[in-house]
């Protein structure tokens, strides 16, 4: 049985990042800090080998896709974008503390909107229809490796409710440049649409899976 793996990871920091803003559709570059993180990361560890690359179509996620795979075919796909926080875009978590419309969406279940912004369960609802397209084009052009660079809430709703082992959403937090590499069969993806979380990446150097190459 043929597996597939994809290779999803988080972009790197950008000036907002650094003041603890909440930034979703708000389209900013990486920062120098940002940029360097990923080129320390990049020289010293090892990423694993992709035959082709998806990524968030805002700028942090297709500079750091450049950057990581460099030369490699990129395809931007909205449905990879981070999740709109709407009334709480481009403000500090200080700033929002003192808002009671920030203190409501915090209390609320989860899932909950924040005002004129996207729940959980939408963004979970694209991005599982993201990793559908991708695995759909894998297994018709027969390529078993790709990477995906998206943001950190996709990635950890996404694998909270599709990955094995399953784990809360807080325990797939991936830091800047760094996520997981998932195994998928099209067996268990049309039994269950479930995926193996197979590891962590990158791999520190020497330890890398390059079987692919």
């Amino acid at each position: 049985m043929l597996t597939y793996k994809i290779h999803l990871l988080r972009h790197g920091l950008t000036r907002a990042n650094l003041e603890g803003r909440y930034i979703g559709r708000t389209d900013l570059p990486l920062c120098p800090e940002g940029r360097a993180q990923l080129e320390k990361l990049r020289d010293t560890c090892e990423y694993p080998w992709a035959e082709r690359v998806y990524a968030s179509p805002l700028l942090r996620a297709r500079q750091t896709a450049e950057l990581l795979y460099p030369g490699r075919p990129l395809e931007p796909l909205d449905k990879l974008r981070e999740l709109d926080f709407g009334a709480f875009e481009n403000r500090t978590i200080t700033d929002l503390e003192q808002d009671p419309a920030f203190r409501a969406w915090i209390a609320a279940p989860a899932g909950a909107a924040p005002p004129q912004g996207e729940s959980a369960a939408a963004l979970l609802g694209r991005a599982v229809e993201a990793v559908a397209y991708i695995f759909a084009r894998m297994m018709e052009e027969r390529v078993t490796s790709v990477a995906v660079v998206t943001h950190g809430a996709l990635i950890m709703n996404l694998l909270a409710a599709m990955g094995l082992p399953e784990r809360e959403a807080v325990r797939w937090n991936a830091g800047p440049g760094e996520g997981y590499t998932l195994l998928l069969s099209a067996q268990m993806w049309m039994r269950d649409q479930k995926f193996e979380v197979y590891e962590q990446i990158p791999y520190p150097s020497g330890q890398g899976d390059n079987s692919d190459e």
